[in-house]
């Protein structure tokens, strides 16, 4: 029996051969207010993806992230937060609480999306990405606690991330950024 393959099987070999993996334009989130927000619209940016708490002793990186915002973003560079109650359920409140208590309390006017996990069974499928090989195709990176930093080129792929104690405007995260 023969057996013909197609041209999107044959694709789909090779990309698995060569180990072509997805990037982060390929997902879609929502925003702290309900609303879609495609990643693919970020093509071009650098993007420091970080997983944040209210109620956690890293809090206060809310300032550090915002500086950084106010510093470098616009153009070629964008911070997106995602709250997580992941970690001793510092992060209980609704996405409205959320949004509220990071305007009012630390100004925040990068783009935060809506309450996810970012580890465990109900892990939200971006940081599935994020966090491991066989999806980002780069390494493997588990988020060890609130303020985890993943940092994503202007081709969305992940090529670092820096831990959740490592300060926004460490050296590691500024050289980055100007690269």
């Amino acid at each position: 029996m023969k057996t013909t393959l197609s041209f999107f099987s044959l694709m789909v070999i090779a990309a698995i051969a060569f180990g072509q993996t997805s990037t982060f334009y390929d997902f879609k989130v929502k925003a702290i207010d309900g609303t879609d927000y495609d990643l693919s619209e970020l093509k071009g940016k650098k993007v420091l993806v970080v997983n944040t708490a209210s109620k956690c002793g890293l809090t206060p990186q809310y300032t550090d992230l915002q500086k950084l915002y106010e510093t470098y973003g616009g153009g070629n560079f964008i911070i997106i937060g995602f709250p997580a109650n992941n970690f001793m359920s510092q992060e209980p409140g609704s996405n409205s609480d959320i949004k509220s208590f990071c305007t009012q309390n630390y100004g925040v006017t990068f783009p935060m999306m809506e309450k996810i996990s970012v580890k465990g069974k109900d892990i939200h499928p971006l940081y599935k990405w994020l966090t491991n090989k066989s999806e980002n195709g780069v390494m493997d990176a588990e988020v060890s606690w609130n303020f985890q930093k993943f940092m994503i080129d202007e081709n969305g792929k992940l090529v670092d991330f820096a831990s959740p104690k490592e300060k926004p405007q460490s050296e590691k995260i500024i050289n980055w950024i100007k690269k």
